[in-house]
């Protein structure tokens, strides 16, 4: 038996429905770009379209939506750089741009994220290095940026993330040693450095 899911595109006039809290359109076959109108959501706290076939670039206009909790990209065909614009999404809880074609640098802005718990930017095409505002996100539990094409040295002020358990770097283009301030991050559970260039 097979079952229907949703298709087409997301009609842009959803972001005139200004008291919506909950926006979750995952595991349909939504295709087409993510409707910059979105960003008109105010009282949004949960944006969920994962595991669709959405193409585009994310909207800067997502940047406005003050009150977002959770922002779920995942498994789509989403291009272009991470807006700079979602380092002002300072309620943002967990953040999930995995499995995309998303490429350029890491926005340093997203370093001011500080409620963050949960980053996910694995399995991009993201190039440059770790940005070392990463470490001010001292909430940060999880964080991976696996199976990307980033460069440069682990930053240091990784070490200052204290409640971090997980750490995924594994398939990267990053060099130098692995700095001994990760000691200093005692609840972490899984490191995982593989298929890098460390010395």
């Amino acid at each position: 038996m097979s079952v229907d899911r949703l298709s087409g595109a997301i009609p842009p006039e959803l972001g005139n429905l200004s008291n919506l809290r909950q926006l979750e359109l995952r595991d349909t076959q939504l295709s087409g770009a993510i409707p910059a109108e979105l960003g008109g959501l105010t009282s949004l706290n949960t944006l969920d379209l994962i595991n669709n076939r959405l193409t585009g670039a994310i909207p800067s206009e997502l940047g406005s939506l003050s009150g977002l909790h959770t922002l779920g990209l995942v498994n789509n065909r989403l291009t272009g750089a991470i807006p700079s614009e979602l380092g002002s999404l300072t309620n943002l809880v967990y953040m999930r741009l995995s499995d995309n074609q998303l490429t350029g640098a890491i926005p340093p802005e997203l370093g001011g994220l500080t409620n963050l718990v949960g980053m996910s930017l694995s399995d991009n095409r993201l190039t440059g290095a770790i940005p070392p505002e990463l470490g001010s996100l001292t909430n940060l539990v999880h964080m991976s940026l696996s199976d990307n094409q980033l460069t440069g040295a682990i930053p240091p002020e990784l070490g200052g993330l204290t409640n971090l358990s997980e750490l995924w770097l594994t398939s990267n283009q990053l060099t130098g040693e692995i700095p001994p301030e990760l000691g200093s991050v005692a609840d972490l559970y899984w490191l995982l450095l593989g298929g890098n260039q460390l010395t």
